[in-house]
């Protein structure tokens, strides 16, 4: 970044609500990819008979975000560093 260019700054980003997410999908649309971020806490089930009386699993959409295209080499690079990150952190290793 030039010198005179300003930092970015997350302002106002902790006081918005954490929720687990463990799901996730992805829509393709002409101009934007729809990215689905949700929540699956699969039923207790003891038998493939009550196993087989769900039509679906409910997921619990957390967020839905559109990214240009051109975005997304940002996005899967961000999740990348983040993952060798905490992998590092938690395996002892520096990053």
């Amino acid at each position: 970044m030039p010198e005179n260019e300003p930092e970015i700054a997350w302002v106002g980003a902790e006081d918005l609500p954490v929720e687990f997410a463990n799901i996730f999908a992805a829509v393709i649309a002409e101009n934007a990819v729809f990215l689905n971020i949700g929540s699956l806490v699969p039923p207790a089930v003891e038998t493939e008979e009550q196993l087989a009386a769900f039509r679906f699993i409910p997921v619990k959409p957390i967020a839905r975000i559109a990214l240009a295209p051109g975005n997304l080499d940002g996005l899967i690079a961000t999740l990348e560093s983040a993952r060798r990150e905490w992998n590092s952190i938690n395996s002892g290793e520096k990053p």
